[in-house]
Order: structure tokens, then C-alpha cells, then sequence
């Protein structure tokens, strides 16, 4: 029988004894944004859930361990020119995670890790993690990004075949979405929907904000023509992989200082 790991599908009595038991808690955070014409607005946080679930699945029973329930709205101000994005500013996004990792610390869980599956959290995440973990003394809180880790980024560039990584709407979260939710694929669109093949930069080490729509005339970056749902399962068991090993290194939840 397969183990129980979300966290809202848990009786109280059972998340107590989890946290008794030093269980990491991972907690998702996506993303409500426009995913072009052929994938739903849901994309980040449905990915970042199943990834969570599945690297869950690997860390047992190696490891206790619960998937609390996905942050669904984050830092997407460069969609909001495309319908059915929802954005949070950094204050109210910070102060979100502040309340949920206080939370799961009150009910006596040392370890959480934010799992990201969105691009425009990532520098964020960073900034907030540090935060949290002097705010919420005694709580040791890490974020991750599942495709920027580099064995996953290394594993994804031998599945994909025309792009090399995770983009927006293309190849990767398309044949995610196809190998997890293929009736939520407008596969039609898909065909027709390549676009920009990459985000354009102004150069090494330099930020500039720019509305998505200004990228891309449909919301793609890459190649979604290429997705296939055999690529999507490949992808999305080794973003898992590469969350499992991470949460069981001893040295990601080593408090700074001790030895």
C-alpha cells in the first residue's frame, strides 16, 4: 500500500506524528498565468504538485516526509498582459510564505523546502528564504527550482530535443502536461503555437524587466510542435530525482554554524 504524503488528505493525528518524527514538509509554489493558446493557467502549479508528490514518493522510506498544499499564486507581473494571470507583490508574496512556514513550525516541523515551479519566484524564493530563517528562528527553510538543479538540468537536455531546458509554454512543460493531463492540452494549438525559441537578455549578469507580451506575441517561448507525453514522463521522474537526492543530503539541512 502506498503511503500517504499530502498533507491535506492527513487526519491531525497523523501530521503530529510526522512532525515528531522530524518529516520534511515540502511545499510547492507555482504560479496562476497565461500558458499560451494550448495549455491551461494552472501549468506551474500543477507541475510543481506532481514533481513534490513524486520526489516524496522516492525520499520514503528513506526519509518521513509530507507535501503540504501548492501555493498557487506568485510573482507573474510580466503576464499580466495576457488574460487570467493572477499576481502577488513581493510584500504580500513574502508575508503568504511567512504565515504558511510559520504554520507548519508551530506544529513542531523543523525542515521545509520550497519547491518552485516557476521562473518569475526564483530570485524572490531566494531573498525570502533568508528571511525566513531569521524571522522563524529554529525553522530551516530552502527553496529549489526543479530544472535549474544541475543534474536535473543536465538529465532534461538529453530528453528534450529542440530545446535544452524548461521555457515558457514550450517543450518541456507541454510534454509535462501532456504525460500528466493530456485532456488539458489543446493539441491542435500546440501544433501551431512555436514561438520566440528564446528569452532575449541584455546580457550576462544583467536584469531587465519586460512584459511577456513584448517576448512573445502568443505567451511561448520554444517549441511546444515538439511535446510528446513519453518526453513529459522521462522529464517529470527526473525532476523528481533530483528533488529526492537533494532533500536526503544531510548538508541542505545543516544549521549554519555546527558541525
Amino acid at each position: 500500500m502506498t503511503a500517504q504524503i499530502r498533507w491535506e488528505q492527513m487526519k491531525s493525528a497523523e501530521l503530529r506524528a510526522l512532525a515528531e518524527a522530524d518529516a520534511i514538509v515540502i511545499l510547492p509554489v507555482g504560479s496562476t498565468e497565461q500558458h499560451g493558446p494550448h495549455l491551461p493557467v494552472q501549468v506551474d502549479a500543477l507541475l510543481a504538485t506532481e514533481v513534490g508528490r513524486r520526489a516524496a514518493q522516492k525520499v520514503l522510506p528513506a526519509e518521513p516526509v509530507v507535501v503540504a498544499p501548492t501555493v498557487w499564486c506568485g510573482l507573474a507581473e510580466h503576464h499580466m498582459d495576457f488574460c487570467g494571470t493572477f499576481t502577488l507583490d513581493f510584500p504580500t508574496f513574502h508575508a503568504l510564505l511567512r504565515g504558511l512556514c510559520r504554520s507548519i513550525q508551530r506544529h513542531g516541523f523543523r525542515r521545509v523546502f520550497l519547491l518552485n515551479g516557476h521562473g518569475g519566484n526564483i530570485t524572490a524564493l531566494s531573498v525570502i528564504c533568508a528571511e525566513l530563517v531569521r524571522e522563524l528562528g529554529g525553522l530551516r527553510v530552502v527553496s529549489g527550482t526543479y530544472w535549474t538543479l544541475n543534474a536535473v538540468a543536465r538529465r532534461f537536455a538529453e530528453i528534450l530535443e529542440v530545446q535544452e531546458n524548461v521555457r515558457h509554454a514550450g517543450e518541456a512543460e507541454t510534454s509535462m502536461l501532456l504525460a500528466l493531463h493530456p485532456e488539458q492540452v489543446d493539441q491542435e494549438a500546440m501544433r501551431s503555437a512555436d514561438s520566440t525559441p528564446e528569452l532575449p537578455f541584455a546580457g550576462e549578469g544583467v536584469s531587465c524587466w519586460r512584459s511577456f507580451r513584448e517576448l512573445s506575441t502568443n505567451g511561448v517561448i520554444g517549441s511546444p510542435s515538439a511535446a510528446t507525453a513519453r518526453k513529459g514522463e522521462q522529464l517529470l521522474e527526473a525532476a523528481a530525482s533530483g528533488i529526492a537526492a537533494l532533500l536526503q543530503d544531510p548538508e541542505l539541512w545543516r544549521i549554519p554554524g555546527s558541525r
